[in-house]
């Protein structure tokens, strides 16, 4: 739920960001609704289904959040790093916000994981 919730707030500071450089409404509009049913979808699945122990939630989320959600966390960095130097960071308050909270989405994703594959976790999707 850390995971959904920091994305959640990322997206909220990213539509902040983008209102302010002028994007279209209409696109900033289809970009949330995408995040809305990506969100939403996780936290139903999430909460109906992974809390209760059915055991294709857990192969969904990991599959899921292990390979497209890792993916879109770690590819804009890894990008903007190929192109720059650390020196070029656009220091700025949306930049330390959108850090902090990518920091926080990508560490809870990775112990959500981790997690989803504890023995106790099997245990409980095994009982």
């Amino acid at each position: 739920m850390l995971a959904v919730g920091a994305g959640v707030a990322e997206s909220v500071v990213g539509a902040v960001h983008a209102v302010g450089d002028g994007i279209s409404l209409p696109a900033l509009a289809a970009q949330l609704a995408v995040r809305a049913l990506v969100y939403g979808g996780l936290f139903v699945v999430i909460d109906r289904y992974f809390r209760q122990g059915v055991p294709w939630s857990r192969c969904l989320l990991a599959g899921i959040l292990g390979t497209v959600g890792l993916a879109s966390l770690v590819h804009q960095p890894i990008s903007w790093l190929a192109g720059n130097d650390l020196s070029a960071l656009p220091w700025s308050l949306t930049f330390a916000l959108t850090a902090i909270l990518r920091t926080i989405h990508l560490s809870a994703l990775l112990a959500a994981l981790f997690l989803t594959f504890h023995p106790a976790t099997t245990r409980w999707f095994h009982r």
